[in-house]
């Protein structure tokens, strides 16, 4: 694990938006596509906000959440909803976007024809990812229905889960897929975020499941 601390959360979304606009542009060059994985929810709303600025061949990148809420895209608790807000627009309005949610009553209805559309642009060539207190990441969270399955080495690349504490079933992608990625950023602020990554760090993937990545990521913190 490589731990990057900074004096603000400011400078922490701007270095981060740099760091992962510098990792595309590499990857585009070397490979000619790329694909880029973020987490939902609020806190990397301003890493999107610069990110999406970045002078970049967008229409060669695939973009795909980590993990969705089984809830429609018009919920305040959608991630691709935030992710068209705030990362799709502006240069990143060319990227493509992969789905992590369809059009059916349960998320294990679709994840057949989810896993088929992404299969093709695997390995994520860039990964942002964040923590929970409960040292959870994407939708792998302790105690979770299908936790162990997805840990595995053999895990498909999305899985339904859910959790007491995830509200909505969701689908997420699995530990082996997070793992292949070729660039893994891990994005936390606030002490009690920092003091549950030194914990996770002692602690198998089944207790805390950010721990299966922590081998080859960038940790990004601040205050």
């Amino acid at each position: 694990m490589e731990f990057h601390e900074y004096p603000d959360r400011d400078m922490l979304m701007l270095r981060v938006a740099q760091r992962i606009a510098s990792d595309l542009g590499q990857v585009l060059r070397s490979t000619g596509r790329a694909t880029l994985s973020v987490p939902g929810g609020t806190t990397p709303g301003p890493v999107f906000d610069t990110l999406s600025g970045a002078d970049l061949d967008w229409a060669k990148v695939a973009v795909v959440l980590n993990d969705e809420r089984w809830v429609s895209e018009d919920s305040p608790r959608s991630n691709t909803r935030l992710l068209r807000e705030r990362l799709l627009v502006g240069n990143a309005a060319a990227a493509r976007l992969l789905p992590l949610r369809a059009d059916m009553p349960r998320p294990e209805d679709g994840l057949e024809a989810l896993s088929a559309e992404l299969s093709p642009h695997l390995p994520i060539s860039v990964l942002m990812l964040g923590m929970g207190e409960d040292m959870h990441t994407a939708s792998l969270f302790p105690g979770a229905d299908n936790l162990e399955a997805a840990l595995r080495a053999d895990a498909p690349p999305l899985m339904a889960m859910r959790a007491r504490a995830a509200g909505e079933p969701r689908v997420t992608l699995t530990a082996p897929v997070l793992r292949d990625a070729m660039h893994v950023h891990v994005l936390i602020t606030g002490a009690a975020k920092r003091d549950a990554l030194e914990r996770a760090r002692g602690l198998s993937p089944l207790e805390a499941p950010i721990a299966a990545v922590l081998g080859q990521a960038q940790v990004h913190w601040a205050e």
